[in-house]
């Protein structure tokens, strides 16, 4: 075999070339919880029918470009996040109603990406968490 032919890409040429990786939406314990609350009650409830519909169009727009959401700093991330699910980024989605989606990215080295929900909440409850008055 002639050298100049490698059989498998280096980074840089999966770069270059374009290879572009599997992004997957997995919902958290949490977030499986309130989007579930939100199904339920969507036949009777038009606000509850927006936020599935949102929460589902912004999860195919975090597929298409995982950097989607707006990046947190790192001393803002809640403690909870860092010990429960070991993150180191988390990403803010806002969603109609002053309603909050946030994720972290996992499996960066992998063919697939992960894009782990960890909660959906309103704004009330996205300011105890983050400690905002």
């Amino acid at each position: 075999m002639d050298p100049q032919y490698k059989s498998k890409p280096e980074e840089s040429d999966k770069r270059r070339i374009g290879i572009v990786k599997r992004v997957r939406v997995i919902l958290s314990p949490e977030a499986k919880e309130v989007y579930g609350h939100l199904n339920e009650r969507a036949p009777h409830s038009k606000f509850e029918r927006m936020m599935l519909k949102a929460i589902d169009q912004k999860s195919e727009l975090i597929k298409a470009n995982k950097h989607y959401g707006k990046v947190l700093e790192d001393y803002r991330i809640p403690k909870e996040y860092k010990t429960r699910y070991e993150v180191g980024n988390v990403f803010k989605v806002d969603l109609p109603g002053f309603w909050r989606m946030l994720y972290t990215l996992t499996n960066e080295e992998s063919i697939e990406v992960i894009a782990f929900v960890l909660d959906i909440m309103d704004h009330r409850q996205y300011d105890k968490k983050f400690k905002k008055r």
